[in-house]
């Protein structure tokens, strides 16, 4: 009997489906005792409307094309030297030079010799000493225009420049925004998602 009526309500639901197709609109009703009833006319204020659907009137307008961004991932893989440091070419305001990947820097650290033939000065009169592990030193802190190194190019970077430097840093402030992972004797850094 159950099977019977199952039969006629999905006959019935497909014969008021077919319905569609002629522009007719069909309610399908939830009674207060929990039955559900397919109609033409809207539900009664008394039973609860679970759907409810309509022929189009013309054929739906495709999804619009989804936008390509140019934004593709860039990877970097460096070798580590004989001396287990990784350098990487680069240039400060198109001025070329290798740094020395330091993830104990705080910020780019530069030469004076160097900053200077970049031309990159002092911003603030105020001098500062910094703690290395060469003991204190005298430097200052300043803004590059341009830092590229290896595919990346950035603008507008704080750095520091350091009485006795002898070797470009290139430190946390740049390598915070990129993804960094070390694995045996190779350093990938590449841009975040």
């Amino acid at each position: 009997m159950e099977k019977r009526f199952m039969q006629l309500l999905i006959v019935s639901a497909l014969s008021l489906l077919s319905l569609n197709v002629w522009g007719l609109t069909i309610y399908k009703c939830k009674s207060q005792l929990g039955g559900f009833r397919y109609q033409r006319s809207p539900c009664e204020a008394n039973a609860e409307v679970v759907t409810s659907w309509a022929a189009p009137d013309k054929k739906p307008e495709p999804p619009p094309e989804p936008k390509a961004e140019n934004k593709s991932k860039i990877e970097f893989i460096i070798k580590q030297n004989n001396n287990g440091a990784y350098l990487i070419a680069g240039s400060i305001n198109d001025k070329a030079l290798t740094f020395i990947i330091d993830t104990g820097a705080s910020f780019v650290s530069l030469p004076s010799s160097f900053a200077h033939e970049a031309g990159i000065y002092c911003q603030e009169s105020v001098d500062m000493k910094m703690q290395t592990a060469n003991g204190a030193v005298e430097s200052c802190q300043t803004t590059i225009k341009k830092l590229n190194f290896g595919p990346f190019y950035m603008n507008d970077v704080s750095a520091i420049i350091v009485e006795n430097l002898s070797q470009p840093l290139l430190g946390m402030n740049v390598l915070q925004q990129l993804k960094m992972a070390q694995d045996r004797g190779e350093m990938r850094l590449s841009t975040r998602d």
